[in-house]
């Protein structure tokens, strides 16, 4: 069994995808409430797939050494960083090619039956503007950095999907 393959059955491969959507969770709420940046729905909408990889850790915690839970935890990640490049490649587009007629909406499109903007408004409802450009690092925008945050997720889940779906270490009908 390689290195790779026994860091990605253990707790500690699982538990850094999920300190790591944290810390990606806690500086957007940062940027929200200490920096004053208003997020737009698409932030809104890559906070969601952010959350959608920071489950898929937790996925991955529960039972790394059982190959199902590493398949749905993988799987998990894969579609939410999936979803979240297309988000902020769409939001990147916005923003460098500004359009009236290309613009997101003021209120996030969430199912009639889960409302997080309703729920949860402190975290999920957006208040600013996808063409705004507020804040800059190195010349790059929000929306380039997630660009290139979840570019990063999928190239590692590329490195780890191999070892992840390799056999388990303990024995199980899931092998």
């Amino acid at each position: 069994m390689t290195a790779l393959t026994r860091f990605a059955h253990s707790r500690s491969s699982w538990f850094l995808l999920t300190g790591t959507a944290i810390g990606l969770e806690a500086a957007a709420l940062y940027f929200q409430y200490v920096m004053k940046l208003d997020p737009c729905v698409m932030c809104i909408y890559q906070r969601l797939a952010v959350f959608g990889i920071l489950v898929a850790g937790l996925i991955g915690m529960t039972a790394p050494k059982y190959r199902l839970i590493r398949i749905l935890g993988a799987s998990c990640w894969a579609v939410s960083a999936t979803w979240g490049l297309k988000l902020a490649l769409a939001l990147v587009n916005m923003q460098n090619n500004p359009s009236p007629f290309a613009t997101c909406s003021f209120l996030p499109e969430f199912p009639t039956w889960m409302p997080l903007h309703e729920w949860f408004p402190a975290v999920m409802l957006p208040t600013g503007m996808c063409t705004d450009l507020p804040w800059r690092f190195m010349d790059v925008t929000m929306a380039e950095w997630m660009v290139v945050v979840f570019s990063t997720f999928l190239v590692i889940w590329l490195l780890f999907i191999v070892p992840i779906l390799s056999g388990s270490t303990k024995p199980s009908l899931y092998k």
